[in-house]
């Protein structure tokens, strides 16, 4: 298919029709119209005309509120979501309102259909895989999701229903748009309830492909898992512009099969290298296949979600396909060089790990009322390799002094909600700042660590005569019975001593 055949309708009289005739032959006389994106009318200021590298001022005179209302008796009615469209047309009108409720700016988003833009990912689709579409707004997601309504419909003879929340894929009206072919569109009356309709969709009009825009909630990603478990074909966008910020997001994360902490026993966690609390997939992702749409015509393609997803926690590179079609049509596929997506974001940083070399990893450090350079020649001073953040999300850990701690200024209430750990320096000098750094370091070792080396410590003491019983620190009954354990495998005696939360192993002959 060449670039001619990639043919587009954008039905640009029905969105010059909504305007005031002064705009509309400014509009009329703009260069490269094709490439109009948008009209922007904000009361007080100039409107103007947005291209993808360029804005064009349509008039000197300020726009008033009878310009606004004039667009707004030509278009349909705003819904719960502030978006309107135009009658059988792919436009889409969203407003700008005022405290009261008054509408005080229009963006005139000028929608097309886009015919030939799943050629790139056709394959895919006609495997029968569910698929689900990422990229940042304006990347196309909704023309690609458009189109390929209309060739499952059209040219696979499938029965696909649309769940049409904000008409945006089937355009405004009762009556929808040619460019998804013989798909049904179900309209939504409130975004609130478009989980409810995609499972009306499939209980009662038996889809054998349902199509969704926009997954942004809880009750809608568990809905899509209902719609997957029932064997109906998936395809969908949803927030986020990569998988990586997928499995982030709490309330999406389960599009890719949700991500769990497991506590592995002693044996399982030297078996794996790791410690005992590991990152896992909870279960089989809803979608087979994701696509992280980059540019027009250029996709990278994760055709297994859910290996991709457990390579990713455990560490493992990982290597989209890239996917892109030049003018002419040619499709070229490649494999990026494999990249390790940052999987110590999932662990939410809750404690620093030691690299498999024996050599600690760089421990990422927001200080908030300390002096950068101190923590820097206290980290030289302790051999600890640190890095200083810039803001408290991409660090490991937060080191703050007390007075600001009592606070909870917004920015450390954010990071201890986010699970970032808190370290107090009882002043600004070297000597403190160095012995929060050390509480850090030794946080990473993790409470059952400390528990068991304290033990092989007192073994070592009673087996080589240097003491004839050793009473450890106390600790709770879990970590009591790992030490009891170690004991036993040294042919000595043990015993627990004291009354909780103050009971101890007492480690003797």
């Amino acid at each position: 298919m060449t670039r001619e055949q990639l043919l587009a309708t954008d039905e640009l009289d029905a969105i010059l029709h909504a305007l005031p005739p002064e705009l509309v032959q400014r509009v009329r006389g703009l260069d490269r119209l094709d490439g109009l994106l948008e009209i922007v009318m904000d009361l007080g200021r100039l409107p103007e005309a947005r291209f993808a590298a360029r804005e064009e001022i349509l008039s000197q005179r300020e726009v008033t509120a009878e310009d606004i209302a004039f667009v707004i008796s030509r278009i349909g009615q705003f819904g719960g979501d502030n978006r309107a469209g135009i009658e059988r047309t792919l436009h889409r009108i969203s407003a700008l309102r005022n405290r009261a409720g008054k509408v005080v700016g229009l963006t005139l988003r000028v929608g097309r259909a886009v015919y030939g833009t799943m050629e790139i990912i056709r394959d895919v689709v006609e495997a029968g895989r569910s698929i689900l579409l990422l990229g940042r707004p304006g990347v196309g997601k909704t023309t690609l999701l458009r189109e390929v309504a209309r060739v499952l419909a059209d040219e696979m003879g499938k029965r696909v229903v649309i769940v049409d929340t904000s008409n945006e894929i089937a355009g405004d009206g009762d009556i929808p748009h040619p460019g998804i072919g013989r798909a049904r569109r179900m309209q939504v009356a409130a975004p609130s309830l478009q989980h409810a309709v995609m499972i009306e969709a499939v209980e009662n009009h038996m889809p054998e492909v349902v199509v969704i825009d926009e997954i942004g909630t809880e009750q809608e990603a568990a809905a899509a898992r209902t719609i997957a478990e029932r064997g109906v074909q998936l395809i969908a966008t949803a927030h986020g512009n990569t998988l990586e910020n997928l499995m982030l997001n709490p309330t999406l994360s389960d599009l890719v099969g949700g991500v769990q902490t497991v506590t592995l026993g002693d044996e399982e966690a030297r078996r794996r290298g790791t410690q005992k609390s590991v990152l896992e997939r909870k279960a089989p992702p809803t979608f087979q296949t994701l696509v992280e749409i980059q540019a027009y015509q250029r996709v990278a393609l994760y055709q297994d979600v859910a290996q991709t997803v457990d390579a990713i926690l455990l560490g493992s590179p990982v290597a989209p396909e890239i996917r892109s079609r030049d003018a002419s049509g040619e499709l070229s596929v490649t494999t990026s060089a494999p990249s390790r997506l940052p999987v110590e974001a999932l662990e939410r940083r809750s404690t620093p790990r030691v690299a498999s070399n024996g050599g600690r990893e760089t421990v990422k450090v927001y200080p908030f009322g300390l002096s950068w350079t101190r923590i820097e020649e206290a980290a030289r001073g302790l051999g600890l390799p640190v890095a200083i953040v810039r803001e408290p999300d991409d660090a490991d850990v937060v080191i703050t002094l007390k007075n600001y701690y009592r606070r909870k200024t917004p920015r450390l209430r954010n990071a201890e909600s986010q699970g970032i750990p808190i370290y107090i320096a009882r002043s600004n000098s070297s000597t403190q700042i160095a012995s929060a750094l050390a509480s850090v370091i030794e946080l990473r070792r993790g409470p059952e660590d400390k528990a068991l080396e304290e033990a092989r410590d007192g073994i070592e003491q009673v087996v080589g005569g240097q003491s004839d019983e050793v009473e450890l620190a106390p600790q709770n009954a879990y970590v009591r019975k790992l030490q009891h354990e170690l004991v036993e495998r040294a042919n000595l005696s043990s015993r627990s001593a004291g009354h909780e939360p103050f009971r101890r192993v007492q480690i003797y002959r």
